[in-house]
């Protein structure tokens, strides 16, 4: 791709950011700058870490952001080998989800041990548990393509006490498929297939659409054997 093409890449729209975030945070702007030279790379990763593992970092444009680093890799606008940059952006992933599930384990029960309100309840964080318990592993991973919620899960799991050592192993699997996978499409697909470039808001909006809805089902599913364990505790006769 020529340089003249990477503001055309912008112009139509290649970012799915553009429509909802401010300039600022348009990843081809964030990234396609030569005087930032290497430091391009770590203020990738460090995206990557702030919205996988800030609470205030969900607004940050994730999946576009790998994605447009794999094209920049693949046109030589960042310099760094794909690999070596897959390999600090699922790092980078890991830890920003082991940190949230760190916040959530150790400030659950403070926020817990409190008289139940509205909004926090003892009842939701086992619902949470159990519902974690028995379906985490499809869901930490498929939670890792919708944005906003890949920032909150590990937290929630935090405060639900998911097994550590389950989460670590689902945590990897997510930060590999998803950091390291979106990133290498970008820079397999972005310059060689221009309408997977000029559609990545068709193609990220597919992409949670079939992550959101297996979760979906299985909360509708809990919460339907919720609602009738509950109607058989109130008529043991039913």
């Amino acid at each position: 791709m020529s340089d003249s093409a990477l503001p055309a890449l912008v112009g139509h729209g290649a970012v799915p950011a553009l429509g909802i975030l401010p300039d600022w945070l348009d990843p081809m702007k964030i990234l396609d700058n030569p005087a930032l030279g290497f430091w391009v790379v770590i203020i990738a990763c460090a995206i990557i870490f702030a919205e996988t593992g800030l609470l205030v970092g969900f607004f940050l444009p994730g999946d576009s952001l790998l994605f447009t680093a794999g094209l920049l890799v693949s046109t030589g606008k960042m310099p760094i080998n794909i690999y070596a940059l897959m390999g600090m952006l699922m790092v980078c992933a890991f830890v920003g989800n082991q940190l949230g599930y760190y916040i959530g384990y150790k400030a659950g029960p403070a926020i817990f041990n409190k008289p139940d309100s509205k909004l926090f309840k003892k009842q939701h964080v086992d619902s949470a548990h159990a519902f974690f318990e028995k379906h985490g592993g499809k869901a930490l991973i498929l939670a890792r393509f919708v944005p906003i919620v890949r920032t909150f899960v590990p937290v929630i799991v935090g405060v639900a006490k998911m097994d550590m050592r389950k989460f670590l192993l689902f945590n990897a699997i997510g930060a590999i498929l998803w950091a390291g996978g979106v990133t290498y499409l970008g820079y397999v697909l972005g310059n060689k297939v221009p309408w997977v470039r000029d559609n990545l808001d068709i193609i990220f909006i597919a992409i949670v659409a079939v992550s959101v809805i297996p979760i979906g089902i299985e909360f509708l599913k809990a919460m339907s054997h919720h609602r009738k364990k509950k109607a058989q505790q109130a008529d043991p006769t039913a």
